[in-house]
């Protein structure tokens, strides 16, 4: 386990302040030792709070062609057929995974291959179960075409805490299954858009594991009408 490079400035910020909260106690109210000890406890809550938070684990992704990996760790909040406007311009199989404060918010990519487009947009903050963050929130485009020439995408959302998304593709870049490929901070969401008829191997409410749990299976697929 170490600590996210996105997490240094955050953990030097709330480092100073700590600081800065037991000084003016131990300053202006020497003698109230009630009150240094509640801010003792607050600034250790601060502390191991956003420590928590940029916690870096080691995951070994086993790479595996025939499968889409999780690109997140969180609840898996949506399953459904639905219509992507940005890229394909058709109708998509969207799972979407909502991460909390809680859980690691490193974002990995879901299969290898190459990066085939990539958009940063600006946006709102919605919280990121809201439909709309989808379109509207600050958010990433990133596809990637895997080898059997499938195109799958997934999506950064910032949600109503979320104020930075990081990136680390860019289009052309020869991405590795369960590489990095950005971080979110504080509560976010990642949607993947996937063919239709693609057998999904994950349920609503799941709880799944970025770079470890399988997604859907890229090879077996539904004949879908329309």
């Amino acid at each position: 386990m170490t600590i996210h490079k996105e997490g240094y400035t955050s953990i030097a910020l709330s480092i100073l302040l700590i600081f800065i909260m037991n000084a003016v106690a131990h300053y202006y109210w020497p003698d109230l030792s009630i009150l240094k000890w509640i801010i003792y406890i607050l600034s250790v809550l601060i502390f191991v709070t956003v420590l928590q938070f940029f916690r870096h684990p080691t995951r070994r992704t086993i790479v595996n062609t025939e499968h889409i990996i999780c690109p997140a760790d969180g609840k898996v909040v949506v399953i459904e057929e639905t219509q992507e406007n940005e890229y394909f311009q058709d109708r998509r199989l969207q799972v979407s995974i909502f991460m909390s404060p809680i859980n690691v918010h490193v974002n990995r990519n879901p299969i290898s291959g190459i990066v085939k487009y990539f958009k940063y947009h600006p946006g709102k903050y919605l919280v990121a179960w809201d439909p709309k963050s989808s379109t509207d929130n600050e958010r990433t485009t990133t596809v990637v075409e895997h080898e059997t020439g499938i195109e799958i995408l997934y999506r950064q959302i910032a949600g109503a805490l979320a104020r930075r998304i990081v990136w680390y593709v860019k289009e052309g870049d020869q991405v590795q299954q369960g590489e990095q490929f950005g971080f979110i901070k504080f509560g976010s969401r990642v949607d993947v858009y996937l063919p239709l008829g693609t057998d999904v191997k994950v349920s609503l409410g799941q709880v799944v594991t970025g770079g470890i749990t399988v997604l859907a299976d890229v090879t077996k697929t539904t004949e879908v009408e329309g």
